[in-house]
């Protein structure tokens, strides 16, 4: 499984990429290794509480978790996790 970190998320990590070896059932399980891994900042970007944060924005192989199962999400061996802070402007 790979991870790509986009924006503040490549402050927050100091990494562009990072790939696992072993893959985690779910998203929820991703992001809480890791927030063990990066620290507060980290966990604080991608959780409200125990919920999904409504300011970061995660794609499961270009996909939208909020469209897929949140938290619950499935992972996979080969799939590609992107992350991104979410971004408005004009």
């Amino acid at each position: 499984m790979d991870i790509k970190y986009f924006a503040t998320f490549r402050d927050i990590t100091g990494e562009l990429t990072r790939s696992l070896d072993s893959t985690p059932a779910t998203l929820g399980e991703l992001l809480e290794l890791l927030s063990r891994r990066y620290g507060s900042t980290f966990r604080n970007a991608v959780f409200e509480g125990e919920e999904l944060s409504s300011v970061a924005v995660i794609l499961v192989n270009g996909r939208n978790v909020h469209h897929t199962g949140g938290l619950a999400t499935q992972l996979h061996e080969h799939d590609l996790v992107s992350v991104f802070p979410m971004v408005a402007g004009g």
